[in-house]
């Protein structure tokens, strides 16, 4: 199994859509055996599923995510679990230890033509509740 954490400098990175990287990990028998990572190389939103399949994803653990992704991530038959904060290894930790985690219902509905930024500044998001 490979599971994806979008990240910036180990942490999970607060807007699926903008992510510039992705760690990804296999996983055998509920152990890590490669962690690696991967730039998403200008990818955004909902290509990211393609990039993801290319990269043989099955799980998405993120932060926040719109709804387009979160669709697109669906119809490519990878489990996703939004509405996490902390490390990327800390979440992968809890994911295989099978720690309830996230917010299924995380979703960022706005727009960023604002300069704002899922989890930046002081504007109150409408349901990613990050700022």
């Amino acid at each position: 199994m490979r599971v994806a954490i979008p990240t910036e400098n180990g942490m999970v990175y607060q807007h699926f859509g903008h992510a510039p990287e992705f760690t990804i990990y296999d996983v055998e028998a509920e152990l890590i055996k490669n962690k690696e990572f991967v730039s998403t190389e200008g990818s955004g939103h909902e290509a990211l599923a393609d990039f993801l399949t290319v990269h043989s994803v099955n799980v998405v653990i993120c932060g926040n995510i719109g709804s387009g992704a979160k669709n697109a991530l669906r119809e490519k038959r990878m489990e996703l679990i939004p509405g996490v904060v902390g490390t990327a290894d800390d979440m992968i930790v809890k994911y295989l230890s099978g720690e309830q985690m996230g917010n299924p219902d995380t979703e960022c509905t706005h727009h960023h033509e604002d300069g704002h930024e899922c989890g930046d500044g002081d504007h109150q998001c409408g349901s990613c509740g990050q700022h």
